[in-house]
């Protein structure tokens, strides 16, 4: 019964097209949950964007460079893309583990993955916040910086 519910989202994901509100194609953002089975089925390298409500350089990578074709492209082809509000309050399991957001009603409610992947030594937690992630799981690069659509191309198609 698993392996059939496996092998429909899988089939779900690779065969549904992610459109956005024109019709125009959109990034196919997965949750952990979503990236987990997705993972086992189809090992492939994955993008994790950290983002808050209140990060006006994440708004505006989501206006212009989430929007770019090429960048969608690459996205929706060569990776898992992973989005995540860093300050949401749900429950994730993944790997086995289970993460939350023990700062939940503390200032600066910062959940436990995006601490976990994206903290810098000596460095406060920042955004934007975007993770590279090899198909091992393995991070290879972290960006804390507003990225244009050029540079996310020129990052994502090495």
């Amino acid at each position: 019964m698993h392996a059939r519910i496996l092998l429909l989202a899988i089939g779900l994901l690779s065969v549904t097209q992610a459109v956005g509100q024109e019709g125009a194609p959109t990034i196919r953002w997965l949750n952990f949950e979503q990236l987990q089975v997705a993972l086992l089925a189809d090992p492939r390298p994955v993008f994790i964007d950290f983002y808050a409500d209140w990060c006006s350089a994440c708004h505006r990578m989501d206006r212009q460079a989430y929007r770019d074709p090429r960048v969608i492209s690459l996205l929706n082809n060569a990776y898992y893309a992973v989005k995540m509000d860093i300050e949401s309050p749900d429950t994730v399991e993944f790997g086995g583990h289970t993460f939350l957001n023990e700062r939940i009603n503390q200032v600066n409610p910062v959940h436990q993955i995006p601490l976990l992947m994206a903290s810098r030594q000596d460095k406060p937690f920042s955004l934007p916040a975007m993770i590279l992630l090899d198909e091992n799981f393995v991070a290879t690069d972290r960006y804390f910086q507003y990225l244009s659509a050029a540079q996310l191309v020129e990052i994502l198609d090495r």
